[in-house]
C-alpha cells in the first residue's frame, strides 16, 4: 500500500490538513504553524501532488481512503479535519464515509456540489511547459504566461516545479491530474449525512460557495454553520491568515 507523503508537528489533539488542486502540504503552513501550538498537526500531500505517489485515478473514495491510511499508519483514532478547496471535498468525503474517524470538520471555500470545469486553461498551460527548454522557473513562467495571465496564480502553480540533478521537473503529475479532472469536479450524492460539528469558511469575494448550495450543505452536514471572511477570495487562508486562524482555533476549542 502506497502511503501519502506527510509531515507531523506539535502535540495535543489531532488535526489533519488537506490542500487543494495543484497545491502541496506547504500551502497550509501558516495554518499548521499556529495550530501546532495546541494540536498535533498532520499535513499531507494528496496523491499526484507534492512528494506523494502518482496514480491515474482520483475518485474521492480513493482520495479519502489515502487519508484514512495515513491515520492508521500513525495510529490516529480520530482527528479534526481541515481542507481547502479540493482538500475540503476530500475532508467532507472522509466525514461522510468514515464518520467515526472525524471529530470536527472545517471546510474552506468549497461546497459538496459538482462544479463546472474551470481549470482547463491552467491545465493546458501546465501541459504546454517544455521543461527541457527552461533553465529556471522564470523561463517556465514565460511559457505559462501565454495561458495564465494572473501573476499570483502562475507563482502558485510554478511551485510544482523543482530541481533534481540540475534539471527542472514537475513534482505533481500534470498528466494524471488532467485525466482525472472530471473526478475532482464531482458533487456528492446518495451519501449518509455527517452529524458532527462542521464549519464552512467562505471568502467574501469568492463564488465557490453560493446561496443555492445551502440546501445540499444542510442535507449532508445538518450540524454545520458558516463564517464569511470579508475581502478574501478563494485563497482566504493565505490572504487573511490571522482572521482565518482565529476562526479555526475558536471552532476547534
Amino acid at each position: 500500500m502506497a502511503l501519502l507523503n506527510y509531515t507531523q508537528q506539535g502535540s495535543g489533539p489531532h488535526v489533519i490538513l488537506i490542500h487543494g488542486l495543484f497545491g502541496s502540504l506547504e500551502n497550509l503552513n501558516m495554518v499548521a504553524k499556529k495550530l501546532r501550538e495546541n494540536y498535533t498537526v498532520t499535513s499531507v500531500d494528496v496523491r499526484n501532488h507534492g512528494s506523494s505517489f502518482h496514480e491515474n485515478s482520483m475518485s474521492y473514495k480513493e482520495l479519502a481512503k489515502d487519508i484514512i491510511n495515513v491515520m492508521e499508519h500513525l495510529s490516529i483514532e480520530k482527528a479534526n479535519f481541515l481542507g481547502h478547496s479540493m482538500g475540503g471535498k476530500i475532508a467532507m468525503y472522509c466525514a461522510l464515509a468514515f464518520p467515526e474517524k472525524v471529530e470536527k470538520l472545517i471546510v474552506a471555500d468549497i461546497a459538496p456540489v459538482e462544479y463546472p470545469p474551470h481549470h482547463n486553461q491552467i491545465i493546458e498551460g501546465l501541459k504546454s511547459i517544455d521543461l527541457t527548454l527552461a533553465k529556471n522557473r522564470k523561463d517556465a513562467d514565460l511559457q505559462l504566461s501565454e495561458y495564465v495571465k494572473e501573476i499570483g496564480v502562475r507563482q502558485f502553480l510554478l511551485r510544482n516545479i523543482s530541481t533534481v540533478d540540475d534539471k527542472l521537473v514537475f513534482k505533481c503529475n500534470v498528466e494524471f491530474i488532467s485525466n482525472c479532472y472530471k473526478q475532482i469536479m464531482v458533487g456528492f450524492t446518495n451519501m449518509p449525512s455527517f452529524s458532527g460539528e462542521t464549519l464552512f469558511i467562505k471568502g467574501g469575494q469568492s463564488d465557490y460557495i453560493l446561496a443555492e448550495h445551502r440546501e445540499k450543505i444542510v442535507a449532508l452536514f445538518p450540524n454545520s454553520k458558516a463564517k464569511v471572511i470579508q475581502d478574501a477570495g478563494h485563497w482566504l487562508h493565505a490572504e487573511k491568515t490571522v482572521m482565518f486562524n482565529k476562526i479555526v482555533e475558536k471552532f476547534l476549542a
